[in-house]
């Protein structure tokens, strides 16, 4: 049976105003500049550069109109330019960059055109005689490489792709003819399925010297203990000595596991980071500056305005005048949310900067990892009242120049853990001391996890060892055994 009920329910939305400013405060720099430039194109009553509209008639209003179309309709432009050029709290000379001016023209980085990895290999190819089944086949093959130079896939998968995709029916045996072909092809080791092939093809380019024979038999037939660095293995296998199997392994060494990367031509794209802030040391005190090099002064087109003077200096307001003075309110109104959104975020940003560079201050001055303060999101977000989701924003895809180099954001943020002195310390700090550890061991005889934290633990940090464990993966550093050098 159906009823009718009354309730009263209490809900909070945002506004379409706070929607759009959440979005322009997480765009780093390059990604916002795209977003200015779109919102520019579509909206004409933006315009950039340091031209104001000093003269506005506050005055000018619609009048209460007969006709029958709009009624008692009232056409809404009395709106006061002023609002959309009000004065910001911070100094507008620390929201742009230092070196630049106003009259300075974009500057954008150059892409460089070129040759792609897999045209490059293509070409290579003419310098070989193929039969035109030959030569669809090793096309095939070079377009099955990938960035890092390898053919990931098995020849049976190979051969079905050929017939259902390229309607050539042939052999494995005919793929791996071709396929020495394909190895032939610089840069060395390209078209490998493994790295064990990889290091063979590249070993058997080099001259024919003691440590290259001993390199090429150590690979070919004890690649696992090699790779597990089963030094004692080897030793015992090929009745060498220490100093013949360390210029074997330094021979191995400087070859290239990846010779796809080596290629400059690569189709890769190489993303600029560009900078959102600038820390600078001046006479012993930190100075940031929001980079705003490419973040024009907006304000409203003057065309906009003179329509507007037009429309009230006319006697008679036909229909489409009407019409074309609601389109110029409708779009003045989204000029000024986009202009006040885009002073917010660069306060919200100058602000939220600011705080972390205060709080993380002795880091800024020293450069020195181990000075890096516990902080976490709400620490921030407390000092400069505003939710952690906005500092998170914030922090999220941003960099900041620092005389130490461009550092994303977020990795000033840790965690804190207790030493044995009741202190709190970050555990960047931990990390740092645990490279710095690992950085020192005797590499024939590289510490264990267990012996790293007993060693932390003299230092005042008493972790676990599986803490130990997490820190040095989280670090990009290989177990003891994998360290080892003879």
């Amino acid at each position: 049976m159906l009823k009718q009920q009354l309730n009263f329910k209490l809900s909070q939305k945002l506004s379409p105003q706070q929607i759009q400013l959440m979005k322009l405060i997480q765009l780093p720099t390059q990604a916002f500049e795209q977003r200015l430039k779109q919102e520019m194109e579509e909206n004409p009553a933006l315009d950039t550069g340091s031209e104001k509209i000093e003269e506005y008639d506050s005055d000018f209003s619609n009048e209460n109109t007969a006709d029958e179309d709009y009624g008692t309709e009232k056409i809404e432009a009395d709106i006061n330019v002023d609002e959309y050029l009000s004065d910001d709290e911070i100094p507008s000379y620390r929201l742009s960059a230092n070196n630049y001016s106003s009259d300075d023209d974009e500057k954008n980085v150059p892409f460089a055109s070129g040759t792609s990895f897999h045209q490059y290999l293509t070409t290579q190819l003419n310098t070989y005689r193929f039969s035109p089944e030959e030569r669809e086949i090793a096309e095939f093959l070079v377009g099955s490489i990938d960035e890092s130079g390898y053919i990931r896939r098995s020849l049976s998968d190979i051969l079905d792709d050929l017939a259902f995709t390229q309607n050539i029916y042939t052999t494995e045996n005919k793929i791996e003819n071709i396929l020495t072909v394909i190895h032939q092809l610089d840069p060395a080791g390209v078209g490998a399925r493994d790295l064990r092939e990889c290091l063979l093809i590249q070993l058997e380019r080099k001259e024919l010297t003691i440590p290259i024979k001993l390199a090429t038999l150590i690979i070919k037939k004890s690649f696992e203990h090699f790779s597990k660095k089963h030094y004692d293995k080897l030793l015992a296998k090929f009745d060498i000595t220490e100093d013949d199997l360390k210029d074997a392994i330094e021979e191995i060494e400087h070859l290239n596991p990846k010779p796809g990367g080596a290629y400059s031509g690569s189709n890769r794209m190489i993303e600029h980071v560009v900078p959102d802030y600038t820390i600078q040391i001046v006479d012993g005190e930190l100075q940031l500056s929001l980079n705003g090099r490419n973040a024009p002064e907006l304000h409203v087109s003057r065309e906009y305005n003179n329509m507007l003077q037009g429309y009230k200096a006319s006697k008679e307001k036909s229909k489409s005048q009407k019409d074309a003075v609601m389109f110029i309110k409708q779009k003045l109104d989204a000029a000024k949310w986009f202009i006040e959104a885009v002073k917010q975020r660069q306060q919200t940003l100058f602000i939220t900067m600011s705080s972390i560079m205060h709080y993380q201050e002795s880091y800024f001055l020293t450069g020195d990892e181990r000075n890096l303060r516990p902080m976490i999101l709400k620490d921030i977000a407390d000092q400069i009242n505003m939710d952690v989701s906005t500092v998170s924003r914030v922090a999220n895809s941003k960099y900041v120049d620092t005389p130490y180099g461009t550092k994303l954001i977020k990795e000033f943020f840790s965690e804190s853990m207790t030493n044995d002195q009741g202190e709190e310390v970050s555990t960047r700090e931990i990390k740092k001391i645990l490279e710095i550890t690992i950085g020192e061991e005797d590499k024939k005889k590289p510490l264990t996890d267990d012996k790293l934290a007993k060693i932390l633990k003299e230092k005042g940090y008493p972790i676990a060892r599986r803490t130990v464990a997490k820190y040095r993966e989280q670090l990009d550093i290989p177990v003891a055994r994998l360290r080892k050098k003879i």
